[in-house]
């Protein structure tokens, strides 16, 4: 069976999918659709580029995702994403963010269809991968389904094919990012009737998701499945992904290899002149729920031991998880 290429997707998530991040994550799950951090259309217009837009040819499918408003601008930037190679160009128009605000894009864009429109239309010229859109189901106290129905017919226009739904309204004062991805209601009929109204387009859920049993109840009704801090803070629930969801055969990944691999990327960063501790960060939850796992975590968070090599932190935190009974 055929499924979509945005069956299953790790959400973009600001200071956490980084590169280091995407090459662990790829470690569990080959075929799920990785995301980057948001990038400003700016940063790679007046900014160092290769450091915001290197990563490691093993992420694959990876996606760049931009904030920004101005068409010219989004043309410039999808088109260096094209260049260094990245799979899909995603347009931010969910963030709530006061600081995206000032710069006139994330969630606050979704009033504006017509420009997000426009922006599409202008990367779609300029590059041959596809251009998609993450978005809320509204802003404010803006909570009927016509909103953000014709939010998606209109961007639409512009050659958008997929969309990806946070199914909850962006309040754009009174709550802070983490607030707004708490407090306003999930809404995910409002998701499901997307993708009844626009059969043709991929409609993609995101908020909220936390089990594979929801998932697949998901799936019923839409496209795909994007999951953000459940997949950041629990890493290997995404063991079985891709067996369960895509039909892949092979063995499954074995936490030890993932984690000498993960060794290995942080020898290699360390003697290229990074810190090893700027990886770790994103393996935190590897061990979670197993015996020793916290004892594990507390030796990879130990600053006393950052001048050691990742080989010796290793070794020092596989002693201290198999000499504990406590859990995670």
């Amino acid at each position: 069976m055929q499924h979509s290429p945005w069956r299953l997707n790790v959400a973009p998530c600001m200071d956490w999918t980084d590169r280091h991040c995407r090459y662990f994550h790829r470690l569990i799950t080959r075929h799920t659709r990785l995301y980057s951090e948001m990038v400003t259309t700016g940063a790679l217009l007046h900014g160092d580029v290769p450091r915001h837009l290197d990563y490691n040819p093993q992420e694959h499918p990876v996606a760049l995702q931009l904030g920004g408003s101005e068409p010219d601008a989004l043309a410039v930037a999808a088109r260096l994403g094209a260049r260094w190679g990245y799979d899909e160009i995603n347009l931010n128009c969910g963030c709530p963010s006061e600081r995206v605000q000032r710069g006139a894009f994330g969630a606050c864009l979704m009033a504006e269809p017509a420009l997000v429109r426009d922006g599409v239309k202008a990367m779609r010229d300029v590059v041959d991968i596809p251009v998609t859109v993450k978005h809320r189901i509204g802003i404010d106290q803006e909570e009927s389904y016509a909103f953000v129905r014709d939010f998606v017919g209109t961007v639409a226009e512009g050659g958008c094919n997929v969309f990806i739904v946070h199914a909850r309204n962006a309040w754009l004062q009174g709550l802070s990012p983490k607030e707004n991805r708490e407090i306003p209601p999930l809404r995910y009929e409002h998701v499901y009737r997307l993708k009844r109204d626009f059969p043709a387009l991929t409609i993609v859920l995101n908020g909220g998701v936390k089990t594979a049993a929801e998932v697949e109840s998901h799936l019923a009704h839409v496209d795909g499945v994007m999951l953000g801090r459940q997949a950041y803070h629990e890493p290997w629930s995404m063991a079985e992904w891709d067996a369960r969801f895509f039909g892949a055969s092979g063995p499954a990944p074995v936490r030890e290899e993932v984690e000498a691999s993960m060794v290995e990327y942080m020898e290699r960063h360390v003697a290229a002149g990074g810190a090893w501790s700027h990886v770790a960060r994103h393996c935190m939850g590897l061990w979670n729920g197993t015996p020793g796992a916290r004892r594990w975590r507390q030796a990879w968070s130990d600053h006393s031991l950052k001048a050691m090599s990742p080989r010796g932190v290793a070794a020092r935190a596989a002693a201290s998880r198999m000499g504990s009974p406590s859990t995670a």
